[in-house]
């Protein structure tokens, strides 16, 4: 046999020479969840290992992931019900904790980058993405609500928006608000292959922001759909987006290596929260290893194409990583 594989697997010093694919803490994206109040610290139910924090606690929990290594964040509101209304007013009042979260984590880490999330169903009392009207998605109408969020959000200090509410148009709408307002240099990371998917749950659990009734399939993609995801991402592409986003990324590795064949920005993934929680809870019964399962899972997000991948296993891979 002229060729024998098996010769550049033989010791641990090889394999790490011929690696294909790297993943560091550099390529990790940490989603948070943030509640108003002091002194919380909440663990979701259906998400092991994650919490709901105030502002006080989550200034401890950045700082121990910064010493990690993990410096971007993806920050989430866990909205109270009084506080919502048909048209997501409370997403851009100045009264708004999850902006005033968004100041004091600049304030105290001006070295992290900081992602938002632009869609209604946190602050809606629909728990739509979109303006409802007589049991509709409302697209156009959508529009400026978006804008007034995403606003608020750059106002406040905001990084990189992330609009993933599956609006047409929404980020030519956004980008051209931003810009016209004096913050160009404010990215935006779109939800371009967001999928209707089974895979949410535990983070609505997280906002308690499941539809009041229906779904969401009139405005997120069809699990079936491939190349449909190649229109949404061109679309986004040409509306200025800076990174394009799959969500969910364990059942859609081809979308994200579609996307990176296609597009000249960077690719990123969402590895959501039902895809965690299967993790977590076949780990707690002993049926995998969880080391081993989210090495397998990151790095095959990262083969597959993602530039950078949101996970609720960031802290423990950098946790992994350093020991």
């Amino acid at each position: 046999m002229e060729r024998r594989p098996r010769r550049n697997r033989k010791t641990a010093t090889i394999r790490k020479m011929v690696e294909e694919t790297k993943i560091g803490v550099e390529h990790l994206i940490y989603p948070i969840f943030l509640k108003d109040g002091s002194g919380i610290k909440e663990e979701i139910p259906s998400l092991p290992n994650n919490y709901r924090w105030s502002i006080d606690t989550l200034l401890k929990e950045v700082e121990s992931c910064v010493n990690l290594g993990i410096m971007t964040f993806d920050m989430f509101p866990a909205v109270d019900e009084s506080l919502k209304d048909s048209i997501a007013s409370y997403s851009y009042s100045e009264d708004n904790f999850y902006l005033k979260a968004i100041s004091k984590l600049k304030q105290e880490f001006p070295e992290i980058v900081l992602m938002s999330d632009v869609a209604m169903d946190p602050y809606s009392s629909d728990g739509h993405d979109g303006l409802v009207a007589d049991g509709k998605i409302l697209n156009d109408e959508t529009l400026p609500i978006l804008n007034k969020m995403a606003l608020a959000q750059a106002q406040a200090g905001i990084d990189i928006i992330g609009p993933s509410d599956m609006m047409d148009g929404r980020v030519a709408a956004i980008r051209n608000h931003l810009d016209e307002n004096g913050y160009s240099e404010v990215s935006i990371m779109s939800y371009s292959a967001k999928y209707a998917s089974a895979f949410y749950g535990p983070f609505r659990d997280a906002l308690n922001s499941a539809p009041k009734y229906g779904d969401k399939k009139t405005y997120q993609m069809n699990p079936a759909n491939k190349r449909e995801a190649l229109l949404e991402a061109e679309l986004d592409y040409l509306e200025g987006a800076d990174m394009l986003m799959v969500k969910p990324a364990l059942c859609y590795l081809d979308i994200i290596h579609v996307l990176k064949e296609n597009f000249n920005i960077p690719i990123t993934a969402y590895n959501v929260s039902g895809e965690c929680a299967m993790i977590y809870a076949a780990a707690e019964k002993g049926w995998v290893n969880y080391n081993h399962a989210i090495s397998e899972i990151l790095i095959s997000m990262r083969r597959a194409g993602a530039d950078a991948i949101l996970t609720y296993f960031a802290k423990d891979f950098a946790t992994l990583i350093k020991e």
